[in-house]
């Protein structure tokens, strides 16, 4: 059962409001990607060309601030509050969390941890909070937290076309939204992804080992910030590698027999040699009540 709208939205904003949303004109361009550094098994091609109506998206991800509004507001649990724990970057988890035993590892993977307490309020489990990072993206929130704060918002989740096309900023077939170099000629971090070794060391380039602010680093041409790095960002559309080529599709929401759902942009565990999904094409699956310490989400609504 979704919750009902509020009159009002953190901060006295009205429900449905455009304030700290830019309004994107929409029309044709070229989505997908047929590089060399693309998955082709991710559905990244073939390039096709997609026709989108004027929307609103916001210029950051949702904070920890804001969702705790909506938290407070609706008394909303997360997917991850109610199964009791998420998953979490090994090297954040406290010594103590570990040591009592509340983790569960991942054969393969085993710098994942599923820790036992974990959710939007503790991050890394027991002993960690909020305090520090409210502007940061609020981050274990499921697709299903996320399609429930967008409706208290007056908003939605953005299709992944639309989400794309954002991301691009206006720029053709760019790989990442400020062109086709992860660090730029000036030398200076676009975005916030893993630096170093990955997953033994993180030199810390950027200027962060977890999470960024959300408004933290140059925005792209269209005044978005974070569209690539930080955390994968949810978007509306169910999982597919099946894409129409033959005109354009008008604001494209794929929905084929399939649970999963489409995330977008990569994240700040993200490396080109374990996963280089940190460009504007590039997406992955997932399930709509799975969360983890890099997953967040912002919100579109209609013209």
């Amino acid at each position: 059962m979704r919750p009902s709208p509020p009159p009002s939205a953190l901060g006295g904003v009205p429900f449905g409001s455009t304030s700290d949303m830019l309004r994107l004109d929409g029309g044709c361009f070229l989505m997908g990607s047929e590089g060399e550094e693309t998955w082709p098994q991710d559905g990244e091609g073939p390039v096709r060309e997609i026709t989108l109506d004027p929307f609103w998206m916001d210029r950051t991800t949702v904070t920890n601030e804001c969702f705790a509004g909506f938290v407070e507001e609706t008394g909303y649990e997360t997917d991850a509050e109610r199964m009791g724990w998420s998953f979490v970057f090994e090297a954040l988890v406290p010594k103590a969390t570990i040591r009592k035993g509340k983790t569960r590892t991942i054969a393969g993977q085993e710098w994942w941890l599923g820790v036992e307490g974990a959710s939007w309020r503790k991050p890394a489990g027991s002993g960690t909070n909020l305090k520090k990072i409210m502007d940061h993206p609020v981050v274990h929130v499921s697709w299903n937290d996320a399609v429930a704060y967008a409706e208290w918002a007056g908003k939605r989740l953005p299709s992944e076309a639309e989400w794309e096309y954002a991301a691009r900023g206006g720029r053709k077939q760019n790989i990442f939204p400020w062109g086709n170099e992860l660090l730029p000629a000036n030398g200076r971090h676009r975005c916030n992804v893993w630096q170093g070794d990955f997953p033994r060391e993180n030199t810390l380039k950027d200027g962060y080992f977890s999470t960024a602010p959300a408004h933290m680093f140059p925005p792209n041409d269209f005044g978005l910030r974070n569209v690539i790095g930080n955390v994968w960002e949810w978007c509306q559309d169910t999982w597919s590698i099946d894409h129409q080529t033959s005109g354009p599709k008008k604001n494209s929401i794929e929905t084929p027999l399939e649970k999963r759902k489409v995330a977008k942009g990569g994240s700040f565990l993200c490396h080109h040699s374990y996963c280089n999904r940190y460009r504007c094409s590039a997406r992955i699956p997932n399930l709509p009540d799975d969360s983890a310490c890099n997953w967040g989400f912002r919100c579109v609504r209609d013209d």
